[in-house]
C-alpha cells in the first residue's frame, strides 16, 4: 500500500464516492419532450376557455392589468378573446399531436397573443392561465424540431378549403356591394356576419334582402356555401374516419405514431419475435412493422403498436418513427428481406442501433456488411446450449449468460 501513488488513491476514492455515471433523480426528458408539450397546450386551451367564460359572465370587465396602461386593447377582444383562442388552440393541439409544423407555428403565435389577456385584466381567475402559458411556451420553443411534419393536404382537401374561402369572399364583397338592397346591412362587418349566418342556414332575419336581385344573390350564397361546406366535411373528416376504422382492425396509421420517442421498432415477425416481445414487456413501447395482415390480426391482443407495411420501404420506416427510436430489431424468417430492411433502416437513421436475427450462419457476415450493429443466430445459440447442457455443464439459464451471440463480442476481445 505504501507504493501506491497518492494521486491514484485519490482517484480511487473519487470513483467510489463521486462516480461519474450518476443516476438522475428525475428523468427530465419525460417532462420536457413533445408529449408534455402537447398535453400542456391542451391544458392552456382548456384554461383559456374557462377564463373566457369568466370574462363573458361579468357584467362589467375592468382592464386593470399592467398592459392596459401601455396598449389599449378593445374590450370586446378581451371579453371574447379567451374563448376564441381556446377553440384555435384546441385545433392546434390536434395538429401538434400529429407533429405538424404549421400547428407549431400557429401555437407559437396564439400563445403569445394569449398572454395579452391576463396582462390586460389581471384578475385572480386569469393568473392560472398566465402561469400555464408561460410554462408551455418555453417547452414549445425547445421542442420545435420535433414538430417537423408537413401538412400534406390532398388536392381535393385543398380545393374544398379554397372553395369555402372563395364563397365567403364572394358573399362578403357582393353583400357589401348590394348593401343598399339589404335591410340593416351597412358595413363590412355586417356583410361578413350575413354571409356566415346564411351559409350556416341559421337566418336570424335581422338582415334581409329587399329586392329580387338581392334575393337571387342570397340564394346563390346558400347553394354555393352549403355545397362547398358539404364537400369540405367529406374531404377533411373522411380520412379521420378511415383512420379510426383501420385502428379498430389492428392497423396503426403514421399520424397515430407521431408522438412515439425512444421506442423499439421490430421489422418483421418471425420465430423469435414472440419471445422478444415478452422480453421487452413494459420496459418500452414497441412498434411491429409487418406486411402480413394475418400476423397483425393475431397480435391485436398484445400491448404493441402495429403498422402494416413493407419493412424494406423507407417511407414505412419513417412512419414507424425510426428517426426517434432507441433501437431496431430485424427479426423475420427471411434473411434476404431482413438484409434489405437493415439497409433501409440505416438510410433513414444511420446512427440507430440495429440488431438482426440471422436464420442461417452463412448470412451473419452479410448482415454485418450492410451495417447491423449486432447479429444473433438463434439456431447456433440453441445448438451450443443443447450440447453443453447434455454434457452436464450447467442449466440452460446459467449457460445462456456466458454464451456469446456470434463469438466476436466485447468479452472475447477484452485483454486478460
Amino acid at each position: 500500500m505504501a507504493n501506491v501513488p497518492e494521486d491514484s488513491s485519490d482517484r480511487t476514492l473519487e470513483d467510489v464516492f463521486y462516480p461519474a455515471d450518476r443516476i438522475p433523480f428525475v428523468e427530465w426528458g419525460e417532462f420536457s419532450g413533445a408529449k408534455p408539450t402537447v398535453v400542456l397546450t391542451g391544458a392552456v386551451a382548456l384554461l383559456a376557455f374557462v377564463t373566457g367564460l369568466s370574462n363573458l359572465s361579468q357584467a362589467s370587465l375592468a382592464l386593470d392589468g399592467p398592459l392596459s396602461a401601455v396598449v389599449g386593447l378593445p374590450l370586446p377582444f378581451v371579453r371574447f378573446g379567451g374563448v376564441l383562442f381556446a377553440f384555435v388552440l384546441g385545433i392546434v393541439t390536434v395538429g401538434l399531436q400529429r407533429r405538424k409544423r404549421l400547428a407549431w407555428r400557429v401555437a407559437a403565435v396564439v400563445l403569445l397573443g394569449l398572454v395579452l389577456l391576463p396582462l390586460a385584466t389581471f384578475q385572480p381567475t386569469d393568473i392560472p392561465l398566465l402561469v400555464m402559458t408561460l410554462v408551455t411556451y418555453p417547452l414549445l420553443v425547445r421542442n420545435r424540431h420535433r414538430f417537423d411534419q408537413s401538412l400534406d393536404l390532398s388536392p381535393i382537401q385543398i380545393a374544398s378549403l379554397s372553395a369555402i374561402f372563395g364563397v365567403i369572399l364572394y358573399g362578403t364583397v357582393g353583400a357589401y356591394g348590394l348593401r343598399g338592397q339589404f335591410l340593416e346591412l351597412d358595413s363590412w362587418g355586417d356583410a361578413v356576419y350575413y354571409v356566415v349566418v346564411t351559409i350556416a342556414t341559421v337566418g336570424y332575419g335581422d338582415i334581409t334582402p329587399m329586392t329580387a336581385e338581392a334575393r337571387w344573390f342570397s340564394l346563390s350564397i346558400i347553394l354555393f356555401g352549403t355545397g362547398a361546406f358539404t364537400v369540405a366535411v367529406g374531404a377533411l373528416i373522411g380520412p379521420a374516419i378511415e383512420s379510426r376504422m383501420a385502428t379498430a382492425f389492428g392497423v396503426m396509421t403514421a399520424s397515430e405514431l407521431t408522438l412515439l420517442e425512444d421506442h423499439v421498432v421490430v421489422l418483421g415477425y418471425g420465430d423469435v419475435t414472440a419471445s422478444l416481445l415478452e422480453e421487452l414487456g413494459d420496459e418500452t413501447e414497441v412498434v411491429v412493422v409487418t406486411p402480413d395482415e394475418e400476423t397483425v390480426a393475431s397480435l391485436q391482443s398484445e400491448d404493441v403498436n402495429l403498422l402494416t407495411g413493407d419493412p424494406t420501404d423507407e417511407d414505412v420506416l419513417r412512419d414507424a418513427r425510426v428517426g426517434t427510436a432507441s433501437g431496431v430489431v430485424v427479426g423475420s424468417n427471411d434473411d434476404a428481406r431482413d438484409v434489405l430492411a437493415v439497409i433501409a433502416t440505416k438510410n433513414v437513421n444511420p446512427d440507430i442501433r440495429t440488431v438482426a436475427a440471422a436464420t442461417a450462419e452463412k448470412h451473419v457476415e452479410k448482415f454485418r456488411a450492410v451495417g447491423a450493429d449486432e447479429v444473433i443466430n438463434p439456431r447456433s445459440i440453441g445448438g451450443r446450449l443443447l450440447g453443453q447442457s447434455v454434457l452436464g455443464r450447467g442449466s440452460s439459464e446459467a449457460l445462456l449468460d456466458g454464451i456469446e451471440t456470434d463469438g466476436d463480442g466485447p468479452e472475447a476481445d477484452a485483454p486478460e
